[in-house]
């Protein structure tokens, strides 16, 4: 992996930009970004996907495959964290003397000069982001965001806008959400992940603290989670620091939820200043009422009524690879999600199961990394076998790190306390064939993984046609 360098001065003048990586979503959103402001932006990434088909349609030279020719007459190399050290381009932009910047580092280049409204903790930050950016535009402002996901309603992940305010999903994995000059700091939770790079729980949670220190103008946090809880306290050991706002369903949050029903798309109350009012969302689960109100929280504090603004963020759809629906055959419904932690799984599965019905949820999970995989297999056990009717656990996407023969995914599997719960079905197409098998009208399917589970979905889809629509093949 490539880590930033918090201290390298940043070139005011990037020249031509290549992207090794752009077809992530963090990536592929940054270097949009800087093509709408006028660079001249290559990029390539090792398959294609949707962003470098749409980054192609804007005119932006993509290539697949990592080559040193891709890198052509670029000034100045962005990389993604994920990038092994040997690949060849980031070699040759070393061997030329070429800057390099981590993706982090082009979206504080984007940022220099705004008012930054940055959002970090370990889940619901894409939400919380498209959530703020989608109250700003409804309530009439023009803010430049840069966002981990597509926002279903925009179709773009980012985008540039007039105003002085920039929002962005600022990441914790590696510390680069200390890069940014923060206005307003939104922290939805703090659960320690990402011990391979921060070495402790302590150092984790310690970085946290520092980005909290780091805002200018308001911290908005969890009054609910254990771990932003843990860190507010540690803040306000230190001192000085930006006024703090509240929120969540405890008693003492500033911005309080309550009453909510997730039988449905999530409806709730809040309460804030002393008075109460009523919301609806357009997407569902009791952590995505939470997400609204932590997005309340920022735009209140920006100084926007609350009953618009919550308007204003209902009309907020979602975001892609969040519970997003791909098709229906035979009655069995197929949708895909980020979820990639035993944490983000659960609420997955608690918002999936008020779109049930009489079905069953059938979860196919693809563990993501060996290393979460070896830290964390026993709670996505516990959390699958409690919440998804029946599993299907597929091989390890090891991603970015090399292989390790004994972690598998029956790691998962064998931790079921009930075997009828769960196969481990490491191969892609003896899985879309097995849950086309075991299938039943009324059944939701939902794959999960920040990994690239995704490109199951067509052979599950195909499968389930096989079965039940075999006429129309």
């Amino acid at each position: 992996m490539i880590y930033p360098d918090l201290e390298l001065e940043i070139p005011e003048e990037l020249g031509q930009v290549h992207f090794v990586g752009i077809g992530g979503s963090g990536m592929s959103g940054i270097a949009r970004m800087m093509h709408q402001a006028g660079v001249t932006v290559t990029g390539s990434d090792r398959s294609a996907n949707y962003s470098t088909e749409a980054l192609t349609e804007l005119g932006i030279r993509v290539s697949i495959g990592h080559d040193a020719a891709n890198v052509g007459d670029a000034d100045t190399l962005v990389v993604t964290g994920a990038l092994w050290t040997d690949n060849p381009e980031y070699q040759l932009a070393l061997e030329r003397g070429l800057p390099v910047l981590h993706r982090s580092q082009a979206l504080a280049w984007l940022a220099r000069g705004k008012r930054v409204v940055s959002v970090a903790g370990a889940h619901g930050k894409t939400t919380s982001t498209g959530m703020i950016v989608t109250g700003l535009l409804g309530l009439g402002a023009d803010p430049s965001f840069v966002n981990g996901g597509i926002i279903e309603s925009l179709g773009v992940s980012s985008g540039p806008g007039a105003d002085d305010l920039f929002v962005i999903e600022a990441d914790e994995s590696d510390k680069s959400f200390l890069l940014y000059d923060t206005a307003v700091a939104l922290v939805t939770n703090v659960d320690p992940e990402h011990l391979d790079f921060y070495g402790s729980r302590e150092a984790f949670m310690e970085a946290f603290v520092d980005f909290m220190a780091g805002a200018r103008e308001q911290i908005v946090i969890s009054v609910d989670d254990p771990g932003a809880r843990e860190v507010l306290a540690s803040l306000r050991q230190r001192g000085d620091h930006a006024p703090v706002r509240t929120f969540g369903v405890g008693a003492d949050a500033d911005v309080r939820i309550v009453d909510i029903d997730d039988s449905g798309p999530v409806r709730f109350a809040v309460e804030i200043d002393g008075a109460r009012y009523d919301a609806q969302l357009a997407v569902y689960g009791t952590h995505n009422a939470v997400n609204a109100v932590g997005a309340l929280a920022v735009l209140t504090g920006l100084g926007f009524e609350p009953a618009a603004a919550l308007a204003a963020i209902a009309e907020f759809g979602g975001t892609k690879r969040r519970f997003e629906f791909h098709a229906e055959v035979g009655g069995v419904r197929v949708y895909d999600d980020y979820a990639h932690h035993p944490t983000e799984v659960a609420a997955l599965l608690d918002s999936a199961r008020a779109v049930v019905g009489e079905g069953r949820l059938i979860a196919i999970h693809q563990p993501h990394l060996y290393s979460r995989t070896r830290m964390f297999h026993r709670e996505f056990a516990e959390v699958l076998e409690r919440g998804a009717d029946h599993t299907v656990v597929l091989a390890v996407d090891g991603a970015r790190e090399d292989p390790v023969p004994e972690v598998t995914g029956a790691l998962v599997s064998n931790d079921f306390v009930d075997a009828d719960h769960v196969a481990y079905v490491p191969e892609w197409e003896d899985a879309a064939a097995y849950l086309a098998g075991i299938a039943r009208p009324g059944d939701v399917m939902v794959t999960m993984s920040c990994g690239t589970v995704y490109r199951i979905i067509p052979q599950v889809v195909e499968a389930l046609r096989g079965r039940f629509e075999p006429e129309a093949r």
